[in-house]
């Protein structure tokens, strides 16, 4: 995102755009508590749907941006191969995004539930605030699997990605983006959105490993 938003000023220099980073969960409740944001992306489409069921975004300015997969992550030395691999006795600890605000934790919880795997490996789980405490956790050695983003075990050099999650297993991971009802200049915000659907920023989302959604 800080790219493109660098991106964006090439041709805006003085708009004033800040990142407020954090699960979509968290981010959508602050939007209905108030908070002064203009643009909301988010990394799963139920929390903006639920901005939408309560008249908290814009009209029409809503456009799905990206997809994702949910891969399965350990250490590098780590001889994990696959989902079943989780109820191995030497796999003690496996971090997940708490699903009770963290969409790829909701992913990877409907994964593990699709595999038969989830009353076998829940008290295994170490839940976490986001997906990227997830990907620490692993990266560290705190725990001994993940579930987190393709475009989060691209990032690191301290993971490697033991399994990818079948499609069918869980949710369509989709990135949508709108404007924010109680935003400060709703034109400007509808500007951004469809800025992250323009071409310059769909290239800086395939660089990082999204798939453009409707491609």
């Amino acid at each position: 995102m800080q790219d493109v938003v660098a991106s964006y000023k090439i041709d805006h220099p003085d708009a004033d755009l800040r990142l407020n980073l954090g699960s979509s969960g968290t981010l959508a409740h602050e939007i209905e508590e108030g908070a002064p944001v203009d643009v909301f992306l988010s990394a799963a489409a139920k929390p903006m749907d639920e901005l939408e069921a309560r008249n908290l975004i814009v009209a029409g300015s809503r456009r799905d941006l990206l997809r994702n997969s949910l891969v399965l992550i350990a250490p590098l030395d780590s001889t994990l191969s696959g989902f079943d691999g989780l109820t191995a006795l030497a796999v003690r600890n496996i971090a997940l995004g708490d699903p009770a605000s963290v969409p790829a934790g909701q992913y990877g919880k409907q994964t593990l539930q699709s595999l038969h795997l989830w009353d076998r490996v829940r008290a295994k789980l170490v839940l976490a605030k986001d997906v990227r405490q997830v990907l620490a956790y692993v990266e560290t050695g705190n725990a001994d699997a993940g579930l987190v983003y393709a475009t989060d075990a691209k990032i690191s050099s301290k993971v490697r990605v033991a399994a990818t999650a079948p499609e069918s297993t869980h949710d369509a991971i989709v990135y949508p983006a709108a404007a924010v009802q109680t935003g400060r200049d709703q034109t400007a915000a509808r500007d951004f959105v469809n800025f992250l659907a323009s071409p310059a920023a769909k290239s800086i989302f395939a660089k990082r490993g999204f798939t453009i959604a409707g491609q």
